[in-house]
């Protein structure tokens, strides 16, 4: 290594020639004093690069190690004996799959009934394989995360994580283990609430107002990924509002923090280290994170876990009515400016909406003081009020707006809704311009389209690749009801009403249409000769 006095006449450094190349005129130049050269540039500075300078970011771990604490990894073991005993059916014909057991030759043929053999034919049409032990010894393991939201030991996690277990384990941050009860679940929004008992008040967290949540928040996840509990990842909320096809209550945080399968039920918390969300769902073509992770807003969650804490149920009101949303075409068709509302695609017998007097084809524009701009404004408004309470909506019928006052019900159960939504389904007609062939409800067509005495209306027999029909979905089995908002019973009469529409100059005609008992709208585009 060679030594180099510098500039200033200091103390000798040693330099890496490896870091510094100095010609030998250079050398020559140092040695003589400071030449022009020097003067226009300046020799390199050796002082070290100062070790005390505090770091841009100061990290989470403040925030990690308050959180962290409450939030747990939830394990669950689900009894095989019911599977063994063949009490869930495996889809198919046990004889045909002995056929084809019998029958299967190719590559790989002799493994497969090796395998087959050992573990038993019938296997698979009782759900699991043979051989691994007698009932009782099959235990299937399950995992996920939760967060401790009271000190009393009450636990948010995801209804998907416990559904059907017959043991749940919460293991906290410091390996604590007890067993929990399933104090309610949720299937509609994928929530449920736990209860653990502790000799002393357990650590929790506090939710946050996500309305406040704003489109570039920084976000901290943690949880349980493949059993690596206590995981920590970082993002931004990348979106809100986010519709998912998760059901009616369909609106969700979008988050770029990395959650895989084990995240479930687990929180996403804002920098005041308050929950904004529960994550329950991933988008991955690949089973793993690709950083579109979704989370359960705290608004909302909150609302139904209070419920669940109360008595293991959520109450919500009800009105009944099917609605769908609106386009442009539809929008156009009812004689309204914006494609905003919920149209009243069916109403339920007996309902509240039924006694206030809710029509088909009403287009919901209000409901009490809630602006209605699509669908999930309407369900949650309605879900989150009170049985028996009043409310003014503001609907817009035949040209104009009205103003009805319905009494919200109670929702009914699953097995209630189905008798009060039994409707029937569709038959047959001939319609020109918009590209479906349609038939009358004889009997013939109802065996074969398997509908009831009931339905009214005429059927599509075929549906012409390409035409306006096809574009907006009409299926072969679908039964039109109304067709330019009158009730038909034969073909002529869709031809008709199709021919007024294109003679007022309509773009589009309106259908009725139902389908597997469910009504909804349609504007058709009318093909013009």
């Amino acid at each position: 290594m060679q030594m180099l006095k510098s500039a200033q006449g200091g103390r000798r450094r040693p330099l890496r020639l490896a870091t510094i190349a100095l010609s030998s005129a250079a050398v020559g130049a140092l040695a003589v004093g400071m030449t022009s050269v020097e003067a226009q540039n300046p020799p390199v500075t050796t002082e070290p690069v100062p070790q005390n300078v505090a770091p841009v970011w100061p990290g989470y771990a403040d925030l990690i190690e308050k959180v962290m604490p409450a939030v747990v990894s939830v394990t669950t073991k689900r009894n095989g004996n019911a599977l063994l005993r063949g009490e869930q059916e495996f889809p198919g014909d046990p004889e045909e799959f002995e056929r084809f057991f019998e029958e299967f030759e190719g590559p790989g043929s002799e493994m497969f009934k090796r395998f087959m053999e050992r573990f038993g034919r019938g296997a698979p049409f009782e759900g699991m394989p043979r051989g691994f032990g007698p009932p009782g010894e099959m235990p299937m393991a399950g995992a996920g995360t939760g967060f401790v939201l009271h000190e009393d030991g009450y636990i948010a996690t995801n209804n998907h994580v416990v559904a059907g277990a017959d043991e749940v384990t919460v293991t906290m941050h410091d390996g604590r283990e007890f067993e929990a009860e399933v104090v309610g679940t949720d299937g509609d929004t994928d929530l449920a609430v736990l209860k653990v008992s502790a000799d002393e008040p357990l650590p929790y967290v506090e939710f946050a107002d996500s309305d406040k949540v704003r489109v570039g928040d920084p976000v901290i996840a943690i949880g349980n990924p493949f059993g690596l509990g206590g995981t920590v990842t970082a993002g931004i909320v990348s979106a809100d509002g986010r519709m998912i096809g998760a059901g009616r209550y369909d609106d969700f945080l979008q988050i770029d923090a990395p959650i895989n399968r084990g995240n479930s039920g687990g929180p996403t918390f804002n920098l005041e280290g308050k929950v904004i969300g529960i994550n329950t769902a991933i988008h991955s073509p690949t089973g793993g994170n690709v950083g579109i992770g979704f989370a359960i807003p705290a608004n909302q969650a909150q609302r139904i876990i209070d419920d669940l804490r109360e008595d293991g149920t959520v109450d919500r009101g009800w009105l009944g009515v099917h609605i769908q949303g609106l386009d442009e075409d539809l929008a156009q068709s009812l004689g309204l400016e914006e494609a905003e509302g919920a149209l009243v695609a069916q109403v339920t017998p007996d309902s509240p909406a039924a006694s206030a007097g809710f029509k088909q084809g009403d287009v919901i524009l209000s409901y009490g003081a809630t602006p209605i701009e699509d669908l999930r404004d309407l369900t949650g408004a309605v879900a989150d009020t009170k049985a028996g309470t009043k409310v003014d909506v503001v609907v817009w019928r035949d040209g104009s707006e009205q103003t009805i006052q319905a009494e919200i019900g109670q929702m009914p159960g699953q097995e209630q809704m189905a008798a009060l939504s039994g409707e029937e389904q569709p038959e047959e007609s001939d319609a020109p311009k918009l590209g479906v062939t349609l038939a009358e409800l004889t009997p013939d067509a109802r065996e074969q389209f398997e509908l009831s005495a009931e339905t009214k209306g005429v059927v599509v027999t075929d549906v012409q690749p390409g035409s306006p029909a096809a574009e907006k979905g009409l299926q072969r089995g679908d039964v039109i009801v109304e067709a330019d908002r009158k009730q038909v019973s034969n073909p002529k009469a869709v031809a008709d009403a199709v021919r007024e529409a294109a003679e007022r100059g309509d773009d589009t005609v309106l259908l009725l249409v139902q389908r597997d008992g469910q009504s909804r709208f349609v504007a058709v585009g009318l093909e013009r000769a």
